[in-house]
């Protein structure tokens, strides 16, 4: 947990440490939600240490007023964060004073009169299925030594032919591979089953009889020079030799890869609700901003091919 010990008594530091328990026990959030979570109260914290003058008590942030919450947020988009972020900073101050009210501690309705930041829509990235197909492919000629190549062709290739994130692609174990359906623990710690196609049990394969590691039943198959588990990083990083050497956009990442499973399964007659749970979303709204990408492509290939376009 950031340190807050500079800013804040006794008594605010143990609920602060309680309810870092609690989004992990209870709740399971991921461990980027959590680490950007308490970022983001340690910074109201040290905020509000300035802004009182003086250490923050219990008694302090149950005298917040709706005025220092928005003097909080107009200091931090004077810092040039995002309205995407500064949503993010509200959802974790709700959170942690609905702990305290849970709590019994204290009752604040500072928080209820702010309204969330409104966030531009933004539709996915997604590559062709020339582009995705060429990206892994050609993760070959850019990496000498071959179980490294397959390696990161099995991690892309999980990314593409089966929808996962990467922190869920790098987190497979044998144990996961057992069955004729990959078992994926997705945001949440919900559990999903997805259909390997061949090509993709292929490069997992393929990798497994090259890696010169064997991880336990329940380690992560994917592992970095030493044995360790991947990092992300180096994933990303051969992503932007792939951009490089193929002329992809910026936008050509492993995430676009997951976009592109979407996009491409929808525009082939996938069917919404399927879909939806193979990307592990809780909501099906969320799945139906692809409807969106697959009605923009074919707007664009109307308007590039009609005479009158």
């Amino acid at each position: 947990m950031t340190d807050t010990a500079f800013a804040t008594d006794e008594a605010v530091k143990e609920r602060i440490a309680l309810w870092m328990r609690e989004l992990v026990a209870v709740r399971r959030l991921s461990p980027n939600t959590i680490e950007a979570y308490d970022r983001d109260l340690s910074q109201f914290i040290a905020f509000l240490s300035g802004h009182t003058g003086g250490t923050v008590s219990l008694a302090t942030l149950a005298d917040l007023s709706a005025a220092d919450i928005r003097a909080f947020m107009a200091a931090r988009r004077a810092e040039s964060l995002g309205s995407r972020s500064l949503a993010r900073v509200l959802s974790a101050l709700k959170s942690f004073f609905k702990f305290l009210e849970r709590e019994g501690v204290l009752a604040s309705e500072a928080l209820n009169t702010i309204r969330t930041p409104k966030i531009p829509k933004s539709l996915p990235k997604a590559l062709t299925i020339a582009e995705a197909r060429q990206a892994i492919a050609m993760t070959e000629d850019l990496e000498e030594r071959p179980w490294i190549a397959a390696r990161d062709m099995a991690v892309l290739a999980l990314c593409y032919g089966a929808g996962l994130r990467i922190s869920e692609a790098l987190a497979v174990t044998p144990a996961d591979l057992e069955a004729a359906a990959l078992r994926v623990i997705g945001k949440g710690g919900k559990v999903r089953m997805v259909p390997l196609i061949a090509p993709v049990r292929q490069a997992i394969d393929t990798y497994r009889s090259l890696s010169p590691f064997h991880p336990a039943r329940d380690e992560p198959i994917f592992r970095g020079m030493r044995g360790g588990p991947l990092s992300p990083r180096l994933i990303q990083l051969r992503a932007q030799q792939l951009r490089g050497a193929l002329g992809l956009p910026p936008s050509a990442t492993p995430h676009a890869l997951r976009h592109s499973f979407a996009t491409h399964l929808l525009g082939r007659g996938g069917d919404l609700r399927a879909i939806q749970e193979l990307l592990g979303h809780a909501s099906l709204s969320t799945t139906q901003v692809y409807t969106a990408v697959d009605t923009e492509r074919l707007l664009e290939s109307y308007r590039n091919a009609h005479p009158r376009g």
